[in-house]
């Protein structure tokens, strides 16, 4: 999807339906947005698709239909989403991808790796260690928090593969900058000349955003 604006926001990975979504810092979010800013949701929106919502999370979803009535809003589609339908979309538009201003390429970042399907024991291993870490009494968090902290090597050749491919693709099609999400780590870098920037995820602090102007191009946090 080609798409122009003046002003846009860019986030990724809510994950809406799990308990690790920062639901009442997102609504806030949604509420201190410019009038003219148009909303590019960047993959993973929702967490698992054929999962029923609570009322909670039902009313974010609600909460940004309404928001299409006010603005753009486009929903890019993740790993995690990409076979969510939503009953009544209103006037969000569904994308795989978005260029915007003809210079950036907005897109989740799934398709720029294949460690995931490689590491599958180590995933069920850090699945098992952190479901028996809640077991013995400790916070649950989110399994991409406890792979940082356990498995940061493995962690860290996902980042790095997805930024690699990802300049990579941005260098091919002569964009000046590429943004993704899907590995939970916030990044703003420039590499062989690209800007690379990672929106993270609102599933731990700190919640991270894009805010693209005509003059500039800044990776925030946001904060109540």
């Amino acid at each position: 999807m080609i798409f122009s604006a003046k002003k846009a926001i860019i986030i990724s990975d809510l994950h809406v339906g799990l308990p690790y979504f920062k639901r009442s810092e997102f609504l806030k979010f949604l509420s201190c947005l410019p009038d003219n800013a148009s909303l590019i949701l960047n993959g993973d929106t929702i967490d698992t698709p054929k999962k029923n919502l609570s009322l909670a999370d039902n009313n974010v979803l609600d909460a940004l239909k309404d928001e299409a009535e006010k603005r753009k809003v486009i929903w890019i589609c993740g790993n995690h989403d990409v076979d969510y339908v939503m009953p009544d979309p209103g006037k969000i538009v569904f994308t795989t991808h978005v260029v915007l201003n003809n210079n950036i390429m907005i897109t989740h970042g799934d398709d720029f790796e294949n460690i995931m399907s490689q590491t599958l024991l180590f995933l069920r291993m850090f699945k098992f260690m952190h479901n028996v870490r809640i077991f013995l009494g400790a916070n649950p968090v989110h399994v991409a928090y406890f792979a940082k902290k356990w498995l940061p090597f493995v962690y860290r050749i996902l980042t790095e593969e997805v930024k690699k491919n990802a300049v990579l693709c941005a260098k091919e099609n002569q964009f000046d900058m590429i943004t993704c999400g899907h590995v939970h780590y916030t990044e703003d870098s420039l590499c062989e000349g690209v800007r690379y920037i990672n929106t993270g995820t609102w599933t731990e602090e700190p919640l991270p955003y894009i805010e693209v102007n005509e003059d500039k191009i800044e990776l925030k946090t946001f904060k109540l």
